[in-house]
């Protein structure tokens, strides 16, 4: 069997450093790895759709947004295709056949689902393509016959709807037309959900708490320098507290080794400077600009190459709508392996044609 990836995001904004150490940076390394047959990356406008129907601006500006994101950190249209949801309508397809193996009372008992309500504050007016994302991504995810799916720790019970959809599918209709996915977690803890700049627990547009990728040097450096610390560790003297604090959760992130050997000399590693710091006489200013140090040496070819692919943007969108054209021919694969399998395949179907042909003929 392929081992194939199938991930994405939805263009609702710019991608920050958040996505990056919690999924982006993991796809390059994946993509790079020459362990996968496929890599598929999803631009899911269709499910920004779902809460953002009565904006579709919104959406449809911030698609080459996530496009350069994507090419900036080191996604490679050679190895991996990227395309846009919206752009396959065999994966609509598919999730209507879908809706009928998944009651009302399984999809309400999704956390994810019940999280993301009323977080958007949906109440009693859910919108009917909201309630079926779930279904939506299973349509995703099989449409490519993805067989590893590297997504957030929030993501598992999408991923555990997929595994039943795919299930019930090639049980009732006795076949293997569907491939079940495993889940890729991130491999370090902090990074499955970095904090916003001011310590709340998720990055937000409308906080303004995100460092994003195409931050220029100087705005990446003021959110730094302004980033939530300690409020009890007022004076440098004073010991410094750890847990909450953003700075040291950012390090936690993003250093390595070699950063203290290149711009922190006189510590060995992260654990002599949270040693430091608990104990009192090391500053926040200190230990902000070693992190501002580390993230501006990560970011920095991350925005020389957005710089380069902004010169040409009509190259960007030959690019998402060839790989979407590919998309759609592999998405219409699988859509025809599912009708196979439920007998909707009327036309192709020359015995059945031949059958009800010698019938009426008597």
């Amino acid at each position: 069997m392929k081992k194939i990836i199938l991930t994405g995001d939805r263009p609702t904004g710019k991608l920050h450093v958040g996505h990056y150490v919690g999924s982006l940076k993991r796809r390059v390394e994946l993509q790079n790895s020459g362990e996968f047959d496929e890599i598929y990356i999803m631009i899911a406008d269709a499910q920004a759709l779902t809460d953002n129907f009565d904006n579709p601006e919104k959406v449809r500006q911030n698609i080459i947004e996530v496009a350069l994101d994507y090419l900036s950190v080191g996604l490679d249209p050679a190895k991996s295709t990227l395309f846009i949801q919206s752009m396959v309508p065999q994966l609509t397809e598919l999730s209507f056949y879908y809706m009928n193996l998944v009651t009302v009372a399984r999809v309400q008992r999704n956390p994810t689902v019940k999280s993301e309500i009323q977080m958007r504050g949906f109440g009693g007016s859910i919108p009917v393509g909201f309630f079926c994302y779930p279904i939506s991504q299973a349509a995703d995810i099989t449409a490519f016959k993805a067989t590893l799916v590297p997504v957030g720790e929030d993501q598992l019970p999408m991923l555990e709807q997929t595994k039943e959809i795919v299930r019930s599918f090639n049980r009732i209709y006795n076949c293997e037309a569907l491939v079940e996915p495993d889940i890729m977690l991130p491999d370090n803890d902090i990074c499955r959900r970095l904090p916003g700049t001011d310590g709340k627990a998720k990055m937000s547009k409308s906080l303004g708490n995100c460092i994003y990728l195409s931050d220029d040097e100087k705005t990446v450096q003021q959110k730094i320098m302004n980033m939530y610390t300690d409020p009890t560790h007022i004076k440098v003297s004073d010991p410094g507290h750890l847990e909450g604090n953003t700075v040291f959760t950012y390090l936690d992130a993003f250093s390595k080794e070699e950063d203290f050997v290149k711009y922190l000399p006189e510590y060995k590693n992260l654990d002599e400077l949270k040693e430091h710091y608990t104990r009192g006489g090391l500053g926040d200013v200190k230990i902000k600009r070693f992190l501002n140090s580390i993230m501006q040496a990560e970011l920095e070819p991350i925005r020389a190459r957005r710089k380069e692919y902004e010169k040409d943007i009509a190259a960007v969108y030959d690019i998402l709508r060839a790989d979407s054209d590919r998309a759609r021919q592999v998405a219409e694969a699988t859509l025809q392996d599912v009708k196979d399998a439920m007998k909707i395949n009327y036309f192709a179907d020359e015995e059945l044609i031949r059958a009800q042909a010698a019938k009426y003929q008597g």
